[in-house]
């Protein structure tokens, strides 16, 4: 299936605003507002979805015309495009979407079609999968493991390329005693400290 690569799952959803207004505002106005307002990085809600690799949201307008065939088409509606690259499941990741960023999704999805028959996770997952669309080119630019492990591996890379460089030119004795140190304070074999889901390098450690 093209929409995997090991344990890697690349979605894509094409979600079609209802052609209306509200005030001198259209919808699809009103829907690109909202997501120019989301916040971005470690405080995004899609930080709070378990194993996202990475995730967009835009507002596709319409399709380009490249004068072949020779009669002009567009489409018929705006699109919400729903692109996002996770380690799972389609169901679960989806579940987990709804269940810990159902304002927000509530918020973001209210103007598309057929979405008022969305009311809990199970409907939100038959939902996306209705707007769904294949992925004939799926690439997996990441391990193929859990999106904390990643986080985990990411931040001990970072912190013992900083311990190697600080310490270039010391010791034996003084590089044993720092590299207890340095086990003692990252805990290579426990989840944190690590990185945020969503940050650039943000840390946290309990």
């Amino acid at each position: 299936m093209s929409n995997k690569s090991g344990m890697a799952y690349s979605l894509t959803a094409l979600c079609p605003i209802i052609n209306g207004s509200t005030g001198d505002q259209s919808y699809a106005s009103i829907t690109r507002e909202f997501l120019q307002n989301l916040a971005l990085d470690e405080n995004s809600p899609m930080a709070k979805v378990a194993n996202t690799y990475l995730c967009r949201f835009f507002i596709l307008n319409d399709v380009f015309y490249e004068a072949s065939p020779s009669r002009e088409e567009h489409l018929k509606s705006k699109y919400i495009v729903f692109s996002s690259n996770f380690y799972g499941d389609l169901d679960r990741y989806l579940q987990g979407m709804w269940n810990n960023t159902e304002k927000v999704v509530k918020q973001l999805f209210q103007y598309c079609v057929a979405f008022d028959k969305v009311h809990d996770a199970k409907s939100f997952v038959i939902y996306i999968k209705n707007c769904q669309v294949k992925n004939n080119l799926f690439f997996n630019g990441s391990t193929d493991v859990s999106l904390d492990e990643q986080l985990k591996g990411l931040y001990l890379k970072q912190e013992f390329t900083q311990f190697a460089y600080d310490n270039q030119g010391k010791d034996a004795e003084y590089l044993q005693q720092a590299f207890q140190d340095f086990v003692k304070r990252t805990q290579p074999s426990k989840a944190k400290p690590t990185w945020l889901p969503g940050s650039l390098g943000t840390v946290v450690s309990a």
